[in-house]
């Protein structure tokens, strides 16, 4: 006990530093640093509960989920670790709207004074920096202790969450929270987060669509996501592949005209000492995958293409700086061994970063540090142009914390 103390007088310290505006002296994690920067921008620390929605929205969303039947199944499990260590359980949405909750006797009010009830918004912007948020934001099991939170209304608390994915196509479909006081903080908090999340997608009923049907989609056609992350969807059904076989698809999607074997073959592995044999029976796997729809001679794909690659240079080429880091999600394919991937992906990271030296919108660069937050030239030009601007903007604290925090 005396351990956890320590640990909360830290974090008190390092939340006071903080709050009265030194954070480049803040000793705390860096993914919880990051979340207070961004809590603060719209969150007061007087906040006195988290934001409450329409519940009766909240309920009906929550009727016609199937987090729900899930639950409904487990829910024998969930409430006895509920009552066992004496915690709040809930999960929520993929925008960490509060959806369904039970707590142990003590934790239950506790929960309904700071609004952790169903319909309540826990996203860092609404209520400051917690563990649902972080799980949701990260897309990983996340604590956070104490004052590690953001609003003071549960700086009592330890809260454990992991995020809870469709086990077929790997849609997020909300975040499972544990939350107790902070002198029940247990090393196997987050790893009993971890198993009732798992608990609740081994429980959630097939998709409504059916096993071997895509789900409806206002985006007929492949879409790629290739920038930060890479995920392919064909009629909004999303595909498995492998690392190559996305690598094909990629640069298939990138040259609509098609490829020849040849072409395709240096594209992908350049010098490596990889035989045709070996690309065309990627291709053939690819082709199975994609329901048939990619010719030969050339290879090439036969419906309607739309990749994240082509959106932000298009929006680049029209001086739409804003937009284009909003779509923008990082490197295209990190790790990618692809000679022609790796070059595009060098000429689309370079084509963003002269964009934004030359016209440094506040947002947009906001946008990029937290993407790449050791570029710190195009930081000091978001700076530089809001100086020039003279006017206060929320991104002005946000920057010059990033600054601060690369120096140290």
């Amino acid at each position: 006990m005396r351990h956890l103390h320590e640990e909360r007088q830290a974090a008190i310290r390092a939340w006071t530093d903080f709050v009265q505006g030194s954070p480049a002296q803040v000793p705390v994690r860096p993914e919880i640093l990051h979340s207070w920067c961004r809590s603060r921008v719209t969150v007061e620390t007087t906040v006195p509960a988290a934001p409450l929605g329409d519940e009766s929205d909240a309920r009906a969303y929550w009727e016609d989920s199937r987090l729900q039947v899930a639950v409904e199944r487990v829910e024998e499990e969930l409430r006895r670790s509920a009552e066992d260590g004496d915690l709040v359980i809930g999960v929520t949405d993929p925008q960490t709207r509060v959806l369904w909750t039970y707590g142990g006797r003590m934790m239950r009010q506790r929960a309904e004074q700071v609004h952790f009830v169903p319909g309540g918004r826990w996203d860092d912007r609404s209520v400051g920096t917690n563990a649902l948020d972080l799980a949701n934001r990260l897309g990983r099991p996340s604590m956070v202790f104490s004052a590690e939170h953001y609003a003071p209304i549960v700086h009592n608390w330890v809260c454990w969450a992991a995020p809870v994915h469709d086990p077929v196509t790997g849609h997020r479909l909300g975040v499972l929270d544990l939350s107790t006081t902070w002198d029940r903080t247990h090393p196997i908090g987050l790893a009993t987060a971890r198993v009732l999340a798992r608990l609740i997608e081994q429980a959630l009923p097939a998709s409504r669509h059916g096993a071997g049907e895509p789900e409806e989609t206002a985006d007929p056609g492949l879409v790629m996501t290739l920038l930060g992350t890479a995920e392919a969807r064909l009629d909004g059904h999303r595909l498995l592949l492998n690392r190559r076989q996305t690598e094909v698809l990629a640069l298939l999607a990138l040259h609509p005209e098609g490829l020849s074997l040849e072409r395709l073959h240096a594209m992908l592995y350049g010098d490596q000492a990889v035989t045709f044999s070996t690309l065309k029976a990627e291709v053939s796997h690819l082709r199975h995958a994609l329901g048939g729809q990619l010719s030969s001679r050339p290879y090439r794909l036969c419906m309607p293409v739309a990749t994240d690659v082509e959106h932000v240079l298009g929006l680049l080429r029209r001086g739409e700086i804003g937009l284009a880091m909003e779509v923008y999600g990082g490197d295209l394919l990190p790790g990618t061994n692809s000679p022609a991937l790796s070059q595009l992906g060098e000429y689309v990271a370079v084509a963003v970063r002269e964009a934004l030296l030359a016209d440094p919108r506040p947002d947009a660069v906001l946008r990029y540090a937290d993407l790449a937050p050791y570029d710190l030239e195009v930081v000091q030009a978001g700076l530089d142009e809001l100086s020039r601007s003279g006017r206060p903007h929320p991104a002005l604290p946000l920057l010059k914390a990033r600054l601060a925090a690369a120096a140290h």
